[in-house]
């Protein structure tokens, strides 16, 4: 019978826990990998396969093991957390007695701004991708809404009602189902893509030229060719979204209902894009603005 202290059953209680809590399949499988990063380097390195053999000076050596590989602070940031994460909660559940990991310190790092395209840049990106209907949409969905590049790949036929000018963001992972409008400028990009769009029984509105999903792979390579055909640098899917967040807090949409809007959990989240913006928002009623 393994044993409560051995690395792979205290992995796999601790994936249990997270998953109750409501935790992202994305985030359970880092914080998993992370640990399993850990405790591979703590067998062959240390010779120490016992969650309670773990002492602070372990996850030390680990963090220099990890910058000498070169990661970045912020991924070595990040992993501690995972760590951090995990033997609080072996110590709640008397897995261990202390937690080794609570005075290991955070490397430091600067946190660089968001990546938020210019008025210029998404016009290029626009004039570069004018031509396929489908990419087309996909960015002025992208970039006059705000969702998720995976909310958008997962978009079906019967999540749009254009006669109202909103989609349905299926509930996901953590995230709560949500409202999203459409202006006109993502209503008619859509409307002409739908048009266009080939016979399928796939019920995703985003599909290939032979009618299966267009994944979200795909579009995140089908997008870099485009933004490269632009001219745009230094930028990722991802920050098209950041570009609506900003835009719309630099044009004074209230803060609460923009972070609600793209589904932030925390408003803390949305509220690290005021120092970034030139314009802080206000308190009144909703309004979106048109990029």
């Amino acid at each position: 019978m393994e044993s409560s202290n051995n690395f792979a059953t205290s992995i796999s209680n601790f994936k249990t826990h997270l998953a109750t809590l409501g935790r992202a399949n994305a985030t359970i499988l880092a914080y998993t990998k992370d640990i399993e990063q850990l405790s591979n380097f703590l067998k062959e390195s240390l010779s120490k396969t016992s969650t309670n053999e773990v002492k602070a000076e372990d996850i030390d050596a680990f963090k220099d093991h990890l910058d000498k590989k070169d990661y970045t602070a912020k991924s070595i940031s990040r992993k501690i957390n995972s760590i951090k994460s995990f033997f609080s909660f072996l110590q709640s559940q008397g897995t261990i007695k202390a937690n080794p990991a609570q005075a290991v310190t955070h490397p430091k790092y600067e946190v660089k701004p968001p990546r938020i395209l210019s008025k210029l840049e998404y016009r290029a990106l626009r004039d570069a991708c004018k031509d396929d209907s489908r990419i087309f949409a996909i960015v002025e969905i992208l970039l006059q809404t705000g969702i998720r590049i995976s909310e958008l790949a997962n978009l079906r036929i019967n999540d749009i009602d254009l006669n109202e000018n909103k989609a349905t963001i299926i509930a996901h992972d953590s995230h709560p189902e949500r409202s999203i409008p459409f202006n006109q400028v993502s209503k008619e990009a859509l409307e002409k893509y739908l048009k266009d769009r080939p016979k399928s029984e796939t019920q995703n509105i985003f599909i290939t030229k032979t009618g299966k999903s267009f994944l979200i792979r795909n579009i995140r390579s089908s997008l870099d060719r485009y933004f490269k055909l632009a001219g745009i640098d230094n930028v990722k899917v991802n920050d098209l979204r950041r570009t609506f967040i900003a835009h719309q807090l630099s044009s004074g949409s209230p803060l609460v209902y923009i972070s609600k809007l793209v589904g932030h959990k925390r408003l803390s989240t949305t509220e690290k894009y005021l120092e970034f913006i030139p314009n802080k928002p206000s308190k009144e009623k909703p309004k979106l603005s048109e990029l």
